[in-house]
């Protein structure tokens, strides 16, 4: 057994025990008074839901970013590869330029939802055209196709908020991420969702192994090379696109974190993906805890948190990715 397996044996648990210390530090840090029953009320509808929906979103762009990382072979992927970011940015905007004013009686939220749409057309938008020029479907020309999507889905955003500078303010609060309005109606919005696409992604991560060796190669071991990718960014692309809806964009974690389990764990998504969940969960809860307290009562956007530890660790990672197997 080599080390990165029995590392691998241990770490799974461990991370357990890490993410449930991050669930403890999240309910417990925070103004809420001496303990009764008003400050139950506080534990249970505002800092419990806020705490749960942190861990889902950040498992899953941990997950989704380890996916897409294993599907296109390149480990500098994150979930915003193929417009997902752009696309919920883009419905977003158009929800607050228009107003949401008398939707409070909608059944559904118009915010997250259009962010979802316009994360799923994206992606949508982004296959078709990178599958579109040959027919191999490579990871290559999807990516390619991604930052041209990104791109335009950006400029069509600064086209939008030029036209409405009085929302800029409020898209630029949901760009930066917003955990603070969290409630459990959200983790009922996207928790099927994310249950639907980690199952799908977990369920593949033995291809992931496989492809690891080259389409070609995989293709020649009786993998349907074409089908496993299709599966698996659909699957990453739902997710994300369920959490940013929520969320908003929140930077890093989907490149950080399954770096993070391959230093710890080996390179096997056997092993990278269920401990990408777990680690990306506890990461988000723990990273959201020093926005709560840093500006009390104000609180620091937990993209810029994320992003503030997140950047130089990502540099770490860069000059240490040649002693990292592949």
């Amino acid at each position: 057994m080599t080390d990165a397996a029995r590392r691998g044996r241990w770490w799974l648990p461990l991370s357990l025990v890490i993410l449930a210390g991050a669930l403890a530090l999240g309910v417990m840090i925070g103004p809420a008074g001496s303990w009764g029953s008003a400050s139950w009320t506080i534990v249970w509808n505002i800092r419990m839901p806020r705490v749960v929906l942190a861990g889902i979103v950040g498992g899953m762009l941990s997950l989704a970013g380890a996916s897409y990382q294993g599907v296109f072979r390149n480990p500098l992927v994150d979930p915003y590869l193929l417009g997902v970011a752009a696309g919920a940015g883009l419905g977003a905007t158009i929800v607050f330029a228009i107003g949401r004013a008398g939707t409070q009686t909608w059944l559904v939220d118009p915010l997250p939802l259009a962010a979802f749409l316009g994360g799923l057309i994206a992606v949508v938008i982004t296959y078709l055209v990178g599958t579109s020029f040959q027919t191999d479907r490579s990871g290559v020309t999807l990516v390619l196709a991604g930052v041209a999507v990104t791109s335009l889905a950006t400029a069509i955003q600064a086209f939008i908020l030029q036209r409405n500078s009085d929302v800029i303010r409020e898209v630029y609060s949901w760009i930066l991420g917003r955990l603070t309005t969290a409630a459990w109606g959200d983790v009922r919005l996207v928790l099927p969702y994310v249950l639907v696409s980690a199952g799908v992604l977990l369920l593949h991560r033995r291809h992931l192994d496989v492809l690891r060796v080259g389409d070609d190669e995989a293709a020649a071991l009786g993998t349907r090379v074409g089908r496993v990718r299709l599966t698996v960014v659909i699957a990453a692309t739902m997710g994300t696109a369920a959490v940013v809806s929520v969320s908003g964009l929140i930077g890093f974690i989907g490149i950080i974190v399954p770096h993070f389990v391959r230093l710890l764990a080996g390179a096997s998504y056997r092993r990278v993906l269920p401990l990408s969940v777990v680690l990306g969960a506890a990461f988000l809860v723990l990273a959201d805890i020093p926005g709560r307290v840093l500006q009390d009562p104000a609180e620091t956007p937990i993209g810029v948190v994320t992003a503030f530890f997140g950047a130089p660790f990502f540099i770490v990672v860069l000059r240490t990715r040649r002693r990292v197997a592949s």
